[in-house]
């Protein structure tokens, strides 16, 4: 099964995919860009991120990096503010000389995990959707440390359209990844190229926290970062999972 979450007509409606776009729950059917979407979760948890969980992105980073794929995962939090929907806008500051999307396989905990080992670890996940996580290199303490005004930006983590039930995706680590810019591929890759596998994270984080149903994990992204601009539309695809349309806008600062 797959669900979402839309506005239309002044209220929240879940909504299913359909032919023509998208039913609501009240058996009206309504075309993809007639509604505004949001987070496909009724109640967003703690957002937890991966850092560096592709082998082939370390490579590609591996002169700015100490990091290598022998450390513990690199994990850092993010509010739900930082989250918009699927068709959303999301600002560029206007001296970022580098703003890059990171597609990611979100997982989304079902059922409270605690000191879980990776053997039953996805037995806790409620489902999966697709995450673009844009970081902005200018403002990085160094390059591969995200601070909290890289990735905790408003509206920066795009999340959707799409949750996908977990017992429609029987293997988390052969799903495909793909992003383009205005049309062109500039990201591909494999969840099988993580470095640390869905089980395995939610093994480790839930040795030492207590993963509740609503968490999100972001699990990092692969290889292929180059600068976006207003006015670019990314589009991030996981397969089976679903195609995730963001525009980057030009973030202007108010008048004095």
């Amino acid at each position: 099964m797959r669900s979402a979450r839309v506005a239309f007509d002044g209220a929240i409606h879940d909504a299913v995919p359909h032919a023509d776009g998208l039913q609501l729950a009240d058996g009206r059917v309504l075309a993809e860009d007639a509604v505004v979407w949001l987070p496909p979760l009724t109640e967003v948890g703690t957002i937890i991120a991966l850092g560096l969980n592709y082998a082939d992105h370390v490579k590609e980073l591996s002169k700015e990096l100490t990091q290598t794929s022998k450390d513990e995962p690199l994990v850092f939090l993010k509010t739900p503010g930082s989250l918009v929907g699927h068709r959303a806008h999301t600002r560029r500051p206007v001296d970022a000389s580098f703003m890059h999307y990171e597609c990611e396989l979100a997982v989304v905990i079902g059922r409270r995990a605690r000191r879980v080992k990776a053997a039953d670890a996805l037995a806790h996940v409620q489902g999966y959707t697709v995450c673009n996580d844009y970081a902005i290199r200018d403002y990085l303490e160094n390059w591969y440390r995200p601070n909290l005004r890289v990735k905790n930006r408003d509206g920066a983590t795009v999340l959707g359209p799409w949750l996908v039930s977990a017992d429609e995706v029987p293997d988390p680590q052969k799903l495909s990844l793909r992003t383009t810019v205005n049309g062109r591929v500039v990201q591909q890759g494999t969840t099988a190229n993580m470095i640390h596998s869905v089980a395995a994270l939610i093994e480790y984080l839930s040795e030492f926290m207590t993963l509740e149903p609503g968490d999100i994990i972001l699990t990092g992204t692969p290889e292929g970062t180059v600068n976006c601009n207003a006015g670019d539309e990314v589009v991030c695809e996981i397969e089976g999972i679903g195609r995730l349309v963001n525009t980057l806008v030009a973030d202007t600062p108010p008048a004095v």
